[in-house]
């Protein structure tokens, strides 16, 4: 408080005292009445009303100091209070200043990225360059050797001209025949290899059509259901009497309900999805009623599973109708439903079986596909994992076999449920667009996470994997493990080697390591020769 503000209030109080004092010092005066005569007045009055005076001065230096008291206590707290204040905008300051701190050191860090990369990178153009004029002097070289062998080829066609028409007629047929079945292989093989640059297009083309045209959200959800309560009050309920209401709670939905310290909210925890679902919905309900005992919570848990069911059938139903095929079986349609309370690396395995239905749909009308059946394939290709917890088998082969106790009559259907992940040999073009759109699905950014530490080892072990070849000098693991370069030693390997090594270490990862999609393996064999010139 302002010191000017505190005096002024000081000398406010002395002043009404002083006031006061007069006021009773007046009114018991006997001087105060109004009498008629002039009279002398009694000493022994005078002597108290002064006592009074002097008491009322006292009581009211008091109240002065009292009230002086009061406002530096004032004065004490509004002070602190303003150096609390400052202290959070000094730190609110100082977290700014850290997060730009941060900020700046992340881009000096991308800076200095990109300052390797481009070092790289003059590295890669020099070997290029060197390449080129390793293949200028070879191409020189086969010049000359060409020249001198068109030489040869004139002498000889000089010695053989003694000889006979037919010989002679013979002995070019034989040659040009040579010399044109050379060609037509060559044309061959040139044909072969255009062929396979457009089919490589041409499917490049379809696959990124299709994930343009179905740009879908992410898919990642949360897997930890809380449960807000009004006070923390209610927790003491929720428990029960010696924990009866909890207990009763928890034995009837199968689930783990945690009562700590935090404040407004309950955890509910549980594997099953499903029953951590109903048992978040069946809490809320009680907190809401407020009614909170055995009894109540049987009735409640019943009707939440009850309601569940019913809801878990509509989410499937929407799903069909969402993907646009013809209806199934009732039973695959409430497994569908179920896919929505199960989680794939955080992604929504129900929204990633619709994603995968329109991929196979789009990819199937680009190649003049039955694109209905290409979507009813992507839509059931996941339903096998909303029970392979219950049944024997990956959810590849509880699926197909779901699907074909179910009535699924469709062998394109079956056979992609069964193979999308190569379990079986693939010999049908919608397992092969289910597989492709299945692996867009769950590769594209944003639709998985994994944490840093399963990255980095994901990383580390596929690049230990080509490291164990005694042929290999390094690896290196790219493109967020989807492409791995490995670089041969030169002396100890030749072209033929590097072909062996790249599909051997290709074999070794399929064998060692687990990973979604595929990954590109390339073998860089580099020999280079150096000379000083003096």
């Amino acid at each position: 408080m302002d010191p000017l503000l505190i005096g002024g209030l000081v000398v406010a109080a002395v002043l009404v005292s002083i006031g006061g004092t007069y006021l009773v010092v007046r009114r018991s005066s006997p001087l105060a009445a109004p009498v008629p005569h002039v009279t002398v007045p009694d000493p022994e009055a005078l002597r108290l009303a002064a006592a009074k005076g002097e008491e009322l001065i006292e009581e009211s230096r008091r109240d002065a100091d009292r009230i002086v008291r009061d406002a530096e206590l004032k004065a004490r707290d509004e002070a602190v209070r303003r150096r609390e204040e400052l202290s959070r905008e000094l730190e609110t300051a100082r977290a700014e200043v850290r997060e730009f701190e941060r900020r700046v050191e992340k881009r000096e860090d991308a800076l200095e990225q990109q300052h390797r990369e481009l070092a790289r990178k003059d590295k890669q153009l020099d070997a290029a360059r060197e390449k080129l004029a390793e293949r200028e002097s070879a191409l020189d070289h086969k010049a000359r050797h060409l020249d001198e062998l068109v030489e040869a080829e004139t002498k000889r066609l000089h010695e053989i001209s003694g000889l006979s028409r037919d010989e002679a007629q013979k002995l070019l047929l034989e040659r040009l025949e040579r010399e044109l079945a050379e060609e037509v292989a060559k044309k061959i093989r040139q044909h072969e290899e255009r062929v396979k640059q457009q089919a490589e297009a041409t499917a490049r083309e379809i696959v990124t059509i299709a994930i343009q045209r179905y740009a879908a959200h992410q898919t990642a959800g949360a897997t930890v259901s809380t449960v807000d309560i009004p006070s923390d009050d209610m927790k003491g309920r929720i428990i029960g009497r010696e924990g009866r209401n909890i207990r009763t709670f928890e034995k009837l939905t199968g689930v783990d309900v945690i009562v700590d310290d935090t404040p407004g909210v309950v955890i509910v925890s549980a594997f099953d999805n499903v029953r951590r679902e109903i048992a978040r919905l069946a809490l809320t309900k009680l907190i809401q009623d407020g009614r909170i005992h055995p009894t109540r919570i049987e009735e409640v848990v019943a009707e939440t599973q009850a309601e569940m069911e019913k809801h878990i059938q509509e989410l499937g139903t929407k799903a069909v109708l969402d993907a646009d095929v013809p209806m199934p079986h009732e039973k695959l349609v409430y497994l569908l439903g179920r896919l929505r309370f199960r989680t794939s690396y955080s992604q929504n395995v129900l929204a990633h079986s619709v994603e995968v239905a329109h991929l196979c749909g789009i990819m199937a009308s680009e190649l003049g596909l039955n694109a209905q059946l290409a979507r009813r394939c992507g839509l059931l290709h996941d339903v096998g994992k909303a029970a392979d917890h219950e049944m024997e088998g990956g959810h590849p082969k509880v699926g197909a076999e779901l699907a074909k106790r179910y009535g699924e009559s469709s062998k394109e259907v079956l056979h992609a449920i069964a193979g999308h992940h190569d379990d079986i040999t693939i010999d049908n073009i919608y397992t092969v667009l289910v597989a492709s759109a299945d692996a867009i699905s769950a590769s594209r950014p944003g639709a998985r996470r994994e944490t840093l530490e399963k990255y980095v080892k994901r990383l580390a072990d596929l690049e230990a994997v080509a490291c164990g070849f005694p042929e290999v000098d390094h690896a290196f693991a790219i493109q967020a493990g989807r492409e791995l370069r490995v670089l041969a030693n030169a002396h100890r390997t030749t072209d033929a080697d590097a072909v062996r090594i790249c599909r051997d270490i290709a074999r070794a990862i399929e064998q060692q390591l687990d990973y979604p999609g595929e990954i590109k393996v390339t073998v860089i064999r580099e020999s280079r020769a150096t000379d000083v010139a003096k």
